[in-house]
């Protein structure tokens, strides 16, 4: 008898930025994966930077190399970046694992725009009060909302889970 796997080796960065104070959400459009066979369900879905977290790499490296290389966004330009707390675990069943994904907030400047890679056809920019309807998964919500409580004027937790930039 087998079980699922336990797998803690990718990452999720969720790039917003407030062109008018109010904060918008990043999403890319991934495009399929030839190696998946007809088995990638988020082919043509809107999600955030998602990535493998390299062996001997931390997961916030792991996060400035995957925003770099799927958006252009270097984290030495970024406005800001922090660890979120919370990691929801989610089964895929495609590779019949448990996934454990630490997830990060990278701000951007407020008229920065993405260059995209060959791993997404498109993007487009989410209010947060838009989030609910138009983010697919339930850990990708509650991420959303753990973004929104931490930047909340005299957030205890903002301080304490600011990372460095370079």
């Amino acid at each position: 008898m087998s079980s699922p796997r336990l797998r803690t080796d990718v990452a999720d960065a969720y790039i917003f930025r407030r062109p008018w104070g109010e904060l918008e959400l990043l999403q890319l459009r991934r495009t399929a994966d030839p190696d998946a066979a007809g088995k990638d369900v988020i082919a043509g879905t809107w999600q955030p930077v998602m990535g493998h977290i390299d062996e001997g790499e931390t997961a916030p490296r792991a996060v400035a190399r995957e925003v770099e290389e799927e958006t252009g966004l270097k984290l030495s330009d970024a406005l800001g970046f922090w660890a979120l707390e919370q990691v929801h675990p989610y089964y895929l069943v495609t590779r019949d694992a448990i996934m454990l994904s630490p997830r990060f907030a990278v701000e951007a400047a407020k008229d920065w725009e993405p260059v995209l890679n060959d791993e997404h056809d498109a993007h487009r920019w989410v209010r947060a009060t838009d989030a609910e309807r138009l983010f697919m998964w339930p850990g990708q919500r509650a991420a959303i909302a753990e973004i929104l409580r931490l930047l909340a004027p005299g957030s205890l937790e903002e301080p304490a889970l600011r990372l460095p930039r370079g």
